[in-house]
């Protein structure tokens, strides 16, 4: 029996982590968790110490923003950490904190392993240097992610990506045959809006994924929203016949829909899987797009686009994040066959290279033979 630290600090990373802690009690029976995460992490049996949705800080603006609430929760993490003595602290995304935790942990010989890297390919690659100090392990879910630790002679292994532990079950759109009764939706295309998961994001995005409704009266949008934000955050924009709201069931959703506008992250790779026609949007506070400009060394923001390293999603970012610039690319992606044939050979490409199911368990089985041995 061990007992293990985990710290997620948002959605995605809640549903990795706690698909995660699901294979690891297979191998360990009586694992104890401590986690940072949200319900499907406690669901899976981790005693919350504190939930996702005090937890989810955004671009540089808000963190600077919110530094005095983030320094607490930090102090709060490293006094928690020591008071339960853990045999190891997983960390699972969330850099800008966990960074900081994997310092802490390792000044005090408590084994770190990291689950879903930071994104230090991207921007200040020099973060590897201290990231090869403090982590003992890293557990990579892109597959051009193995290769660049291995050339900063960091301990590294690639099970895969668990977003297909997720996807490849709930692909068949029969298991969700009666998605539109269930929710009230008319028998027409479904467009879905995936505006994000932080409060920050779906203000600036959703008003004008919306807009667009009154032009493409054929089709139903449909906003993929979370339970864990204030349904009042979405209502106000729900001023049209033609859209609705379904709450917690985007991967229903998804296998239901017929093409998608998407704000960047975990979610475009979720909707390429599925399928799913799309066009990836993102417009960030000016102040964050304009560091983040100087910062980013990659020449798309899409995970499909990285993965693939060609453009196969356009991307519509801050100031070409227009009225006419969405419509223009929702009508190619509901009428121009061509292109939606040309994505779903892309999408094809995009599966093998992630390889097929089982990364949860990969990852569990890394980490607790490191452990239990």
């Amino acid at each position: 029996m061990a007992r293990y630290y985990i710290i997620a600090g948002e959605s995605s990373g809640d549903m990795h982590a706690a698909n995660l802690m699901t294979e690891m009690k297979k191998r360990d029976l009586h694992a104890e968790f401590r986690v940072w995460g949200g319900d499907r992490m406690r669901d899976a049996g981790g005693e919350v110490v504190k939930h996702i949705r005090e937890l989810a800080f955004m671009g540089f603006w808000e963190v600077i923003a919110n530094l005095r609430t983030i320094l607490r929760l930090l102090r709060y993490a490293k006094q928690d950490l020591l008071t339960w003595k853990p045999d190891v602290l997983i960390l699972v995304d969330y850099p800008g904190f966990n960074l900081k935790m994997a310092e802490f942990a390792k000044a005090h010989q408590i084994p770190v392993m990291y689950y879903i890297s930071p994104q230090v390919w991207a921007w200040k690659q020099s973060r590897v240097k201290k990231i090869r100090k403090v982590v003992d392990k890293m557990l990579v879910i892109l597959p051009f992610e193995k290769e660049f630790y291995q050339r900063h002679d960091m301990a590294v292994e690639f099970p895969g990506h668990p977003l297909l532990d997720e996807v490849i079950p709930k692909k068949k759109r029969d298991d969700y045959a009666s998605f539109k009764a269930s929710h009230n939706l008319p028998d027409k295309p479904i467009v879905a809006l995936l505006p994000g998961s932080r409060r920050q994001e779906i203000k600036r995005m959703l008003k004008a994924m919306t807009a667009l409704a009154p032009e493409f009266t054929s089709c139903h949008f449909v906003v993929a929203a979370l339970t864990t934000q204030n349904p009042s955050v979405y209502q106000e924009h729900v001023r049209f016949e033609n859209v609705s709201i379904v709450y917690d069931q985007t991967y229903a959703l998804l296998a239901n829909a017929h093409a998608a506008l998407v704000a960047s992250g975990t979610a475009t790779l979720e909707t390429a899987l599925f399928g799913v026609p799309q066009t990836v949007c993102y417009k960030a506070n000016y102040l964050s797009y304009l560091i983040a400009k100087q910062l980013i060394r990659v020449p798309y923001i899409s995970l499909v686009n990285l993965i693939m390293n060609k453009p196969v999603l356009r991307e519509i970012i801050q100031d070409e994040f227009t009225h006419d610039n969405l419509k223009g690319e929702l009508h190619r992606l509901l009428y121009d066959q061509s292109y939606r044939s040309r994505l779903f050979e892309d999408y094809a490409v995009l599966e093998q290279r992630l390889g097929g199911e089982g990364a949860s368990a990969g990852a569990a089985r890394i980490i607790t033979d490191e452990i239990l041995s």
